[in-house]
């Protein structure tokens, strides 16, 4: 079976620390590095945009990283270039603020980067039916997005098979991301649902960071 991924969210490190951390988790074994891109309008907290996305470019190709950009912005068709410009190798967006949702997934393909598509917590997983065989990512918002360090809401893991279901039925290539709450005690859980991909801030950063992805390498891969 596919080893399930955790994807540092880079979020929960200490930005006076950023590269060393970002280094420090690859050195554990990581392949993809969160970056969450809030605006302060859509959800309730500003964070961090395309200079960090451009700072963060040198280091993944060194350390062979993938740039997983959450854009969780109003509106986010008017920063795609930029964001693919910056260094980004995947863009996800959210449902809710894309009302010409493939023509937006269309655009990021066009610009040569992978794309995602994000749901939060309260919205079903069937608006996505007609647009998952165009996409490579769907992300399952496990927390109210805006902050890091959420307790994770029960209710996703069902969320999460039914989302497997579809990605089944409708033969999507599309990997499933589960971002919100991941501890070492929800991680098998949640990797027994389907998901592909455990984003994982506080529970990374907050303590030995090599120490933490394994442990939560290894609950997510239930061993």
């Amino acid at each position: 079976m596919p080893v399930i991924q955790i994807a540092p969210s880079i979020l929960a490190c200490d930005f006076a620390r950023l590269g060393e951390q970002v280094v420090a988790t690859a050195e554990a074994g990581a392949s993809l590095i969160h970056v969450d891109v809030m605006d302060g309008r859509f959800v309730p907290n500003i964070s961090i945009g395309l200079p960090i996305v451009q700072s963060l470019r040198p280091l993944a190709d060194q350390y062979n990283l993938t740039l997983d950009v959450h854009l969780m912005i109003v509106e986010p068709e008017r920063y795609l270039e930029a964001f693919a410009t910056a260094g980004a190798d995947i863009l996800t967006v959210h449902v809710e603020t894309c009302p010409h949702l493939h023509r937006t997934i269309q655009q990021i393909k066009e610009l040569g980067v992978k794309a995602g598509v994000a749901l939060n917590p309260a919205t079903s997983p069937t608006l996505l039916e007609e647009i998952l065989p165009e996409v490579d990512l769907v992300v399952v918002m496990s927390v109210n997005p805006g902050f890091g360090g959420q307790k994770y809401i029960p209710a996703s893991t069902n969320k999460i098979r039914r989302l497997r279901q579809m990605l089944h039925v409708t033969r999507s290539a599309a990997l499933l991301e589960v971002d919100g709450g991941v501890k070492v005690e929800n991680a098998a859980e949640i990797g027994r649902a389907g998901a592909d991909i455990l984003v994982a801030g506080s529970a990374l950063f907050h303590g030995d960071i090599a120490a933490n992805f394994k442990s939560l390498s290894l609950s997510a891969n239930n061993q």
